[in-house]
């Protein structure tokens, strides 16, 4: 493991760790050259899903992407980027363990949506108005009443 600080080669584990889900292994690292520390997440590799966008094409699933994505949405909410980072995860979950490594962006957008109608309102219909392509102003409100009846 290359030090991300002076580039040395040669690094010893100070600590190792669970995630809280279980499904990586935090490990503290120490460069043995400059002394720094610094922290890795080891995973085992998982199949790569394939998502089949609305005109049919297909891409490689990007965690990064649907991070951002909805970041955007939570842009000046509650939402703290750790809570975003929970929802990126769940979302993952349930792909991974969808009937096929084939994955309608419908069925991204549908899990991303669930998430966030739970934790935030305002992130959720900010997301749907994107998902959905809204067009008009009569679009938010419909949705809006929709929640506001729940």
């Amino acid at each position: 493991m290359l030090c991300p600080f002076c580039g040395y080669h040669e690094t010893q584990v100070v600590d190792s760790r669970d995630t809280e889900n279980l499904e990586a292994i935090r490990r503290r690292r120490m460069c043995v050259k400059c002394g720094k520390r610094f922290t890795t997440y080891e995973r085992v590799e998982a199949v790569t899903l394939r998502v089949i966008k609305k005109d049919g094409t297909q891409e490689s699933f990007d965690l990064e992407k649907l991070y951002r994505g909805i970041a955007k949405s939570c842009e000046k909410t509650t939402m703290k980027p750790e809570e975003i980072k929970k929802v990126v995860d769940e979302v993952e979950v349930e792909l991974r363990d969808y009937k096929s490594v084939e994955i309608p962006s419908k069925k991204i957008g549908l899990l991303v949506m669930k998430h966030l109608k739970k934790i935030n309102k305002v992130a959720y219909v900010r997301y749907a108005s994107v998902y959905r392509e809204f067009k008009d102003l009569e679009d938010f409100d419909e949705e809006v009443k929709k929640l506001l009846k729940k």
